[in-house]
């Protein structure tokens, strides 16, 4: 454990009982903790569901994905690292690229049936409900429809959809709520910033209000709904207003790290150099933001592993085996202790290690 890691254990520690004496608010403090230190450490693979040979199911295969926008730096990694996954097991992986217009979607399914692929994905947070009727042709075309890092581990597909990879947003939520219980002393007063129109923002949500609560019934937050395509023009105007009305409020968590950047004008303007900033998603501007100290803790999740993962659970919808319930995709602490490991500058890939690559290869019955 670093010094920096013993610092804030200590001082959380020895404040939660002067704040306030009862041995729940102690117990709070230290289930907080447990919470943080257990994705400090960098991952190991865990396979999510059993062995099989991808090189003979995949052979005469093919895969069409259609990620929400290919602007958005996120979903290029993505798809990337879902194209090296389909290269290591040798099939046809094609990403259709677009710039997020609904009609360019439909263009891509289109295209997948046309062409006669045998699955069409929807990554990077497209919402299959908005392809509905271009979906359902495309599964009575014979094609199976899956998404990747979508839904919430708790969220039921869409009845069309064959396969799902999903994320651990609950988790996510549940690590930004112990941090900011934690960094506040056990007096949180929190900001949330969503975005309601995000299909897991609801359950991303309802796990930091649910975890806040539970390590501190009595506590404040607030919760900011700023639709995505609003985010440059309405984040900043609403935490200034946040922090106007309420000169208490000590802790920000935009729970979509790419938020991050509207935030921090609000905070500068206002002077609210105290006030604390937490997110998720691991983008590499962001990280870089962790390492010059204006945003405190982002939980980054490998998109190299990310990758891997749902071409995992495409291969499994083709070849009729059971699709895992999650990606499998540890989430992994950055603060200012240990974010130079993820590159300076930062990337999407450093910092998780590489047991994933050798791990999905093996499952996939490529090397012993």
């Amino acid at each position: 454990m670093t010094t920096q890691k013993l610092t804030l254990t200590a001082a959380a520690l020895m404040a939660a009982p002067a704040l306030l004496p009862s041995s729940a608010v102690a117990d709070a403090m230290s289930d907080a903790l447990a919470v943080i230190e257990a994705h400090r450490e960098i991952p190991t693979f865990e396979a999510q569901g059993a062995p099989f040979d991808a090189k003979a199911c995949m052979a005469d295969k093919s895969v069409f994905s259609i990620p929400v926008s290919m602007a958005i730096p996120f979903n290029v990694e993505l798809q990337k690292a879902m194209k090296r996954a389909a290269a290591d097991v040798g099939f046809t992986y094609t990403t259709w690229e677009n710039q997020g217009a609904s009609d360019t979607w439909i263009q891509g399914v289109n295209q997948a049936i046309a062409q006669g692929y045998d699955l069409v994905d929807v990554a990077g947070g497209l919402n299959p409900e908005m392809l509905g009727p271009q979906l359902r042709e495309a599964s009575e075309a014979g094609l199976k429809v899956t998404t990747s890092h979508l839904y919430d581990e708790s969220q039921e597909q869409a009845d069309f959809v064959d396969g799902s990879a999903k994320v651990d947003f609950r988790g996510a939520g549940e690590l930004l709520a112990a941090w900011a219980f934690v960094e506040t002393e056990g007096k949180p007063n929190v900001l949330i910033i969503g975005s309601d129109d995000v299909l897991p923002t609801g359950p991303f949500v309802e796990q930091i209000q649910k975890s806040l609560s539970e390590y501190c019934p009595d506590c404040k937050q607030d919760y900011l709904n700023v639709p995505v395509n609003e985010w440059a023009t309405r984040i900043q105007s609403g935490t200034q207003s946040a922090l106007l009305s309420d000169p208490g409020l000590n802790y920000i968590l935009p729970i979509y790290d790419s938020m991050t950047q509207f935030v921090t004008p609000a905070l500068r303007i206002a002077g609210a150099t105290d006030v604390g900033m937490a997110s998720f998603n691991g983008t590499p501007f962001v990280l870089d933001m962790v390492r010059e100290g204006t945003v405190q803790m982002n939980i980054g999740e490998s998109l190299g592993w990310a990758g891997y993962a749902a071409v995992d659970a495409q291969m499994r919808t083709l070849c009729g085996l059971e699709v895992p319930e999650t990606l499998g995709i540890p989430l992994l602490v950055f603060d200012a202790e240990n974010v130079e490991t993820a590159g300076v500058p930062a990337d999407f890939d450093s910092g998780y290690g590489d047991t994933h690559l050798a791990g999905f290869r093996k499952l996939w019955g490529l090397e012993d």
